[in-house]
């Protein structure tokens, strides 16, 4: 009786992404990043850089209008650190994996839509930066590993097209720099505007 109960289990867990999820896409997303470094503390104050991002992307909707989706995106994200009237600029490349739940509010032609979650972000290049520019001088690294917590607001038009404004808050220390003695960290605070496309 176990075995039988346990095999039920394990179909039923098998079957559910089939017919829980009415509507399954994949799409193509891309859009602009407005992204900025806040460190805990240090001499330099930092401003929005802008970069961009572009990847594949899949939802998978249930006929309540719940879902998630998903995404691998390739994604620029850094700041301007600035010092007395000098700047420089840090940007690095990074895969970012964002896994949101999502709400949309099935309407005939246009849907708004809320969507939340985490991201995982992994740096392919742009690791180190020598500043050393008039009063800007030390040593800015990009950590190889970053992950935070993405919110999103959009319309969906003709069930094809996305746009949405997404809040992605970093909560994991990404750049950190080195000053004579002393170490600083920071965390990335990136408004994204992106547009997808589904198929």
């Amino acid at each position: 009786m176990m075995k039988r109960n346990v095999c039920i289990y394990l179909t039923a867990l098998l079957l559910f992404p089939m017919t829980a999820f009415g509507q399954f896409h994949i799409g193509v997303k891309g859009g602009l990043n407005i992204a900025e470094v806040k460190f805990n503390s240090g001499a330099y104050a930092t401003d929005n850089i802008t970069g961009f991002h572009l990847g594949p992307m899949l939802e998978l909707m249930t006929p309540l209008g719940i879902g998630i989706d998903g995404a691998v995106l390739f994604s620029q994200k850094g700041t301007y650190v600035k010092e007395a009237g000098s700047s420089a600029s840090l940007k690095s490349n990074f895969i970012e994996v964002p896994v949101n739940l999502k709400w949309k509010i099935e309407l005939p032609v246009i849907k708004p839509f809320l969507a939340a979650g985490p991201y995982a972000a992994f740096r392919i290049s742009g690791k180190n930066f020598n500043v050393d520019k008039n009063w800007i001088q030390g040593q800015f690294e990009t950590r190889s590993f970053g992950a935070g917590l993405n919110f999103t607001g959009g319309l969906e038009l003709f069930g094809k097209l996305q746009a949405g404004l997404t809040y992605n808050m970093g909560l994991t220390n990404d750049y950190g720099y080195a000053l004579e003695t002393h170490k600083f960290d920071g965390k990335t605070r990136t408004w994204i505007i992106s547009a997808a496309w589904l198929f």
